[in-house]
């Protein structure tokens, strides 16, 4: 249980951190873009998007309905080579993520 209150907490300074650099977005990406089955939906969306339409959902959804976090999380490497200058603190959040989703199995 403690690990599943140390995501909710990492997935709402997810959020946080995200709003206040920009990368938060208003509108949705068309519910097709969202359907993709390429990982991190790479052909339809950029990192920022699918962190906020994709992972952040899905993580929220598994914590409500009580289901295990999956097996393994490495989004930080990805972030690092595939978003221009993410920001310490976006990769400090993300890193926690990936730790915490990680141990909670």
């Amino acid at each position: 249980m403690q690990a599943n209150t140390e995501i909710a907490s990492l997935l709402i300074d997810l959020e946080a951190i995200m709003r206040a650099s920009g990368l938060w977005s208003a509108q949705a990406p068309d519910p097709a873009a969202l359907a993709s089955s390429q990982p991190f939906c790479v052909d339809t969306l950029d990192l920022a998007q699918w962190l906020q339409f994709v992972f952040i959902p899905r993580m929220q959804g598994l914590l409500e309905a009580g289901l295990p976090m999956p097996e393994k999380c490495e989004i930080k490497p990805v972030l690092e080579e595939g978003m221009v200058s993410p920001s310490d603190a976006l990769l400090s959040v993300i890193g926690g993520l990936d730790e915490a989703i990680t141990r909670a199995n």
